[in-house]
């Protein structure tokens, strides 16, 4: 795609624009109310911020009561069988709103709707007004403007070559916590991973404008600022000049301010030298990284098409833990791929020992239909799954708990992010690593940056005092 093909069209802008204004006239003064559901990971938390933005934009008002909802968008994933069970669960369950309100519109979008299979399911369900993919979000005022007035349904294939809209408001959950997406898509093609067919291929946006994006959150005092990408570390490779996260992190890093910055999520293939020493050098990057591992064992990385052994990753963890000392390591580990073996799965522990992540995500392999892990003869039965599953879980927590153990005693920094639900005398807060903070005050620091000296540790928490 040229630089000009990447972006959509000022054309259709226009075009949405003029669906707005006609969806705004019949929203005034009538006070409709929008509620979404988001459904998977960081991705999509940030696509429902900008469904909401433009919603708001229409003259909805964004609301957690679905009863009360005049517009109700489910926003899909489909990484594991799990999610799409649960979209469908939800899209099942708001029928019954539909026949009590008849005037309700209900729209589906997200990665389960950019599989064919389950567009042509939800086509099936005549309580649903809309549903489009990852790459039709810009065109939400054509879709809402048609539910009201009652035109014909619309179920929207995202284009082959999908494209950037910068033009699109946002609407953030969180006044201190913001996701900024650096990009979208992935070119990887792991074998159990659905993202790049319902993503589509890498898509850079342009480093002015993610630039301007996170300037305007500091000076609005957003204080946890998360880059996110299917893989960060691959970021600008597509765009003219061929910029990488590293001078993004370099760039960032000259704004005033305090805040931290985080990633999410780096493939080790492309994890460089140069974008370790701006880790390292930054005043804002948080000290912890995130390195998906997926399998401790050479021959089911090959499998999982993941372009990297084990020595390659261990040398970037030495290098990251060399170059900064105080660096703490998170991961992404699938258990139960297709062909994986007792040995195979004790390498994985070996690497979880040798490494002593500060935490990890843990998944039961899912297979996806339409990915080559799905056609692997070799599946892995559920019970040895669950089996290696329990072991792995329990390590990680044995781990957890000496890294817990040993900060007490220590004074740390922490952002709070509100009330305890179980207690209102206690707030929850979490260090930069994300470790949790609990601890108990008279006054409310929600967003605020404050120490906390650590009195005792679990697995799972830390507990301290102002």
């Amino acid at each position: 795609m040229t630089m000009k093909e990447k972006f959509v069209s000022c054309e259709e802008m226009g075009k949405q624009l003029a669906f707005a204004e006609k969806v705004r006239e019949l929203t005034e003064g009538k006070n409709f109310k929008a509620h979404i559901i988001t459904l998977g990971c960081q991705q999509n938390e940030a696509d429902s911020e900008r469904i909401s933005g433009a919603l708001n934009s229409l003259g909805y008002t964004i609301t957690d009561d679905d009863m009360s909802a005049d517009l109700i968008i489910i926003n899909t994933c489909a990484i594991r069988e799990h999610a799409e069970r649960r979209a469908l669960s939800f899209i099942g369950r708001y029928k019954h709103n539909k026949a009590k309100n008849p005037d309700m519109v209900l729209g589906v979008c997200g990665c389960m709707m950019a599989q064919e299979h389950r567009m042509k399911q939800v086509i099936t369900f005549p309580y649903v007004d809309f549903a489009f993919g990852t790459g039709s979000m810009h065109r939400l005022p054509e879709f809402v403007y048609t539910a009201l007035t009652k035109g014909k349904r619309k179920f929207i294939k995202d284009p082959d070559k999908m494209q950037i809209c910068e033009d699109i408001p946002v609407l953030r959950k969180s006044g201190y916590k913001a996701w900024v997406s650096i990009m979208y898509g992935c070119n990887n093609f792991c074998t159990y991973c659905i993202v790049p067919y319902v993503r589509g291929r890498e898509r850079s946006r342009l480093p002015k404008d993610i630039i301007s994006e996170v300037r305007e959150l500091v000076e609005s005092g957003y204080k946890d600022i998360t880059l996110l990408g299917q893989n960060v570390n691959s970021y600008g490779k597509d765009i003219e000049g061929k910029p990488t996260v590293a001078d993004l992190i370099n760039e960032i890093s000259k704004i005033e301010g305090e805040f931290w910055l985080h990633l999410m999520t780096s493939h080790p293939k492309d994890a460089t030298s140069e974008m370790i020493d701006a880790i390292a050098s930054s005043k804002c990057c948080a000290n912890c990284f995130h390195l998906p591992l997926q399998s401790g064992s050479d021959a089911i990385l090959k499998r999982m098409n993941r372009h990297y052994d084990i020595e390659r990753y261990l040398s970037i963890v030495n290098e990251l833990k060399a170059k900064n000392p105080h660096i703490t390591l998170t991961t992404d580990i699938i258990v139960g791929f297709p062909g994986e073996t007792e040995e195979d799965f004790k390498k994985t522990l070996d690497v979880v020992e040798k490494v002593r992540y500060d935490s990890i995500y843990t998944f039961i392999y899912s297979p996806r239909k339409g990915t080559p892990a799905a056609e692997m003869e070799d599946q892995i039965p559920e019970e040895i799954q669950k089996e290696r599953f329990n072991r792995l879980v329990d390590l990680q927590n044995s781990i957890s708990k000496d890294f817990n153990d040993a900060m007490v005693g220590k004074t740390v920094k922490v952002l709070v992010d509100g009330k305890s639900k179980n207690n209102e005398k206690v707030y929850m807060s979490r260090t930069e690593n994300n470790r949790i903070v609990h601890f108990e005050s008279e006054k409310d620091y929600t967003g605020q940056f404050i120490n906390v000296h650590i009195t005792r540790g679990d697995t799972f928490a830390l507990y301290g005092e102002i």
